[in-house]
């Protein structure tokens, strides 16, 4: 997937929308185009401090695999149905590996998605669950063409993996993190020239989408084992 939003083109698309669904109650609000509303702010002027990536493996590892990915990605979902599965066996159950998780904000959709896999206190050890849970079932709320249905979706993939209404309708409602996630994900993806998903970064060094093959003879170079 390649493609790139302004702030201001994100605005309008979620402020587009206009209903959201709160505790099951379709009401008016705006739980993520308030934090772009303010056109004059570019993404390095946002305090981002409080957006931690989500890691897996081992920290001190040295060799750090990093992942831009998007929930609403087709090419992401494959990566992490098949040959994430492998690395993980392979490389972050082992502790060969640092494994960073960065969401790719090409779309509201995919927005609102991670602001549920981010949802609530704890959210580090359930983001991978729920992350799991988006891509197995993509097909089917990334494909609906009522918002309200796919908040609603997400909302269900949440409280599957132990969220409350509570917890959720605060998440949504929570302009300044929606803005600090996107900010964070301009800041990121700029630095690291990031244009398409999936894209890695494996020790510095920037690869495109790829077989397993591919990857795994990279880490292993990367790990001296080539």
């Amino acid at each position: 997937m390649t493609r790139k939003l302004s702030i201001t083109l994100l605005a309008v698309a979620a402020l587009a929308v206009g209903v959201f669904l709160l505790n099951g109650q379709s009401r008016a609000v705006d739980p993520v185009g308030i934090a772009f509303a303010q056109d004059a702010n570019s993404a390095a002027d946002i305090d981002t401090s409080m957006i931690e990536d989500m890691t897996l493996g081992d920290p001190g590892a040295d060799v750090t695999v990093i992942e831009y990915a998007s929930f609403t990605c087709p090419h992401c979902a494959n990566f992490h149905e098949g040959p994430f599965k492998q690395l993980k066996a392979d490389f972050i159950d082992t502790g060969k590996i640092n494994f960073v998780y960065r969401e790719v904000y090409f779309d509201r959709i995919g927005l609102w998605a991670a602001i549920v896999a981010r949802c609530g206190e704890g959210a580090e050890k359930r983001f991978f669950g729920i992350a799991d849970m988006m891509y197995q079932q993509q097909s089917t709320w990334a494909r609906q063409e009522n918002p309200a249905d796919i908040v609603e979706s997400l909302r269900k993939i949440g409280k599957t993996a132990g969220l409350s209404d509570t917890e959720l309708d605060q998440c949504f409602s929570d302009g300044d993190t929606a803005q600090a996630m996107y900010a964070r994900w301009q800041q990121q993806s700029e630095a690291d020239g990031i244009t398409s998903t999936p894209s890695f970064i494996i020790n510095g060094e920037r690869h495109a989408n790829m077989t397993y093959e591919e990857m795994k003879k990279l880490i292993d170079d990367a790990l001296g084992e080539g």
